[in-house]
C-alpha cells in the first residue's frame, strides 16, 4: 500500500468500534487506566495478571502477527507490578513481564518489540521450583527504546535517555545520553540543559491536535467507499 485508500469517515469509524471494544474486553483486565489512553487494534493486546497500570494517555498499538503483552505473575507474595507513567507510546511486539516491579515513567517511547523483564523465570539448577533471580526495572521518564531494545532484571535507565535498536541492557544507564551494543553502553552524551520536546507537549497543545485532524480530512477528501472497496478486492500498482 503506498497510500491510504480509506475515507475518513471509515478510519474514524474503525477508532469508534476499537475504543468500545476496548472498554468493554480489555480496560477491565487493567487495574487502573487513565484519562485519553489509546488503544489501537485492542484484540491484539494481552493483559495478563494483576496488579497492572496505565496513566493517562498512554497508546498501545497491537498488531495481528505482533503482539502486545503485558504479564505481571509475581515471584513471591505481593511481587509483580507493572506501572506505565502518563503519555508513554508503547508499538508492536513489546513484551513487558514482570515477576518483581517494573516502573515505567512518563513519555516513554517504545519501538516494536522491545522486551523489558525483571525476573529469570527460572533458576539455574532447579528449574521447574526455582523462579531465579530477580530485582526491579526502573524506566525513566522521556526514555526511548528504538526496536528489538532488550531489558533485564535490575536496570535503571535514566531521563531523556536513547537506547539504540537491538541493544541488551544488563547495566544502568545514566540520565541524558545515547547508549547502545551488547551489553549497552553510553555511546554520546545528551545536553542536560537541552529543551527536550515530548508527547505530553504535544497532547496539551489543543490547536496542534485539531490541525492534525484537518490535514488527516484533507488528505483523505478524494476517497471514497468504492474506491476503497476496488482496491481491496482489485488492487493495482500504484496503490
Amino acid at each position: 500500500m503506498r497510500k491510504e485508500h480509506r475515507p475518513v469517515y471509515v478510519t474514524r469509524s474503525k477508532r469508534w468500534l476499537d475504543k468500545k471494544y476496548a472498554d468493554h474486553f480489555l480496560v477491565p483486565h487493567f487495574d487502573a487506566v487513565g484519562e485519553g489512553c489509546g488503544f489501537e487494534n485492542p484484540y491484539c493486546i494481552d493483559v495478563i495478571g494483576s496488579p497492572i497500570e496505565l496513566g493517562k494517555h498512554v497508546q498501545i498499538v497491537g498488531m495481528s502477527d505482533n503482539r502486545v503483552r503485558l504479564t505481571a505473575w509475581g515471584v513471591g507474595q505481593g511481587l509483580g507490578r507493572i506501572r506505565i507513567g502518563d503519555y508513554t507510546v508503547i508499538n508492536p511486539g513489546a513484551r513487558i513481564t514482570s515477576g518483581c516491579s517494573i516502573e515505567i515513567g512518563r513519555n516513554a517511547l517504545f519501538a516494536a518489540n522491545v522486551s523489558i523483564t525483571d525476573a529469570d523465570s527460572h533458576g539455574l539448577y532447579d528449574r521447574v521450583h526455582d523462579p531465579g533471580g530477580y530485582a526491579p526495572v526502573v524506566i525513566g521518564d522521556n526514555v526511548w527504546l528504538a526496536e528489538g531494545v532488550c531489558v533485564l532484571k535490575g536496570v535503571t535507565i535514566g531521563k531523556n535517555t536513547v537506547v539504540g535498536a537491538r541493544s541488551l541492557v544488563v547495566n544502568d544507564l545514566p540520565d541524558h545520553c545515547v547508549a547502545a551494543g551488547n551489553p549497552a553502553r553510553v555511546i554520546r552524551e545528551l545536553d542536560p540543559n537541552a529543551t527536550y520536546y515530548s508527547r505530553s507537549d504535544v497532547m496539551a497543545d489543543q490547536s496542534y491536535l485539531d490541525r492534525l485532524y484537518e490535514l488527516e480530512s484533507y488528505l483523505t477528501q478524494e476517497n471514497t467507499l468504492l474506491g476503497f472497496l476496488r482496491y481491496l478486492l482489485f488492487p493495482k500498482r500504484g496503490d
